[in-house]
C-alpha cells in the first residue's frame, strides 16, 4: 500500500487527506514510479478549488499534481526505452503526482542522467544496438 494526498471536495488545501491509496500494476504501456519529488504547479491550486482551467480534471476523489521526478520500479510488458531502475521525470496529464508511488504513461516520460558518463553510455550502447556508425567511427567520435 502506498499514500497520497487524496481530494474528495475542492476547496482550500485543508481538503487534501494523507491516506493510504490503491496503485495498479503498470499496464503494457505504463510505468511504475516512486516519486523522489514532486512540483506543485499553479494549475494545481484551480483543479483543487474547482477553477476553470483548459487541463480537464477526473472525477472525485483524486490525486492532484501533473509534475515529479522518480525512480522506476515497474514497467509494462511493451516498454523497451525504460527499466527498473532509471530516474524519470513527467510534467503531463494524468494526475497523481501527489502520492510516494504512481503508474504512468511511459511515453511521457523522459530520462533523467545522473552524470555525462550515463549519457555517453547510454548513447554508446544505442549506436551500437542500431549499428547507426561503424564501429571504427564509433570509436572516431564517442572514444573508448
Amino acid at each position: 500500500m502506498t499514500k497520497g494526498a487524496v481530494i474528495y471536495e475542492k476547496g482550500s488545501p485543508d481538503v487534501f487527506k494523507w491516506e493510504n491509496i490503491d496503485v495498479p500494476d503498470p499496464k503494457f504501456d505504463e510505468v511504475l514510479i516512486k516519486n523522489t519529488a514532486v512540483g506543485v504547479n499553479y494549475i494545481d491550486t484551480y483543479h483543487r478549488r474547482g477553477m476553470p482551467h483548459p487541463w480537464p480534471v477526473p472525477d472525485l476523489p483524486i490525486v492532484l499534481g501533473i509534475e515529479g521526478v522518480g525512480i522506476v520500479e515497474d514497467i509494462g510488458s511493451d516498454i523497451i526505452d525504460f527499466k527498473k531502475g532509471d530516474r524519470v521525470a513527467y510534467a503531463l496529464p494524468p494526475h497523481g503526482a501527489y502520492s510516494e508511488k504512481r503508474v504512468y504513461p511511459a511515453k511521457k516520460l523522459i530520462k533523467v542522467y545522473r552524470s555525462f558518463d550515463e549519457i555517453r553510455k547510454d548513447a554508446r550502447q544505442y549506436i551500437l544496438k542500431q549499428k547507426v556508425i561503424s564501429l571504427k567511427d564509433y570509436k572516431r567520435v564517442i572514444g573508448n
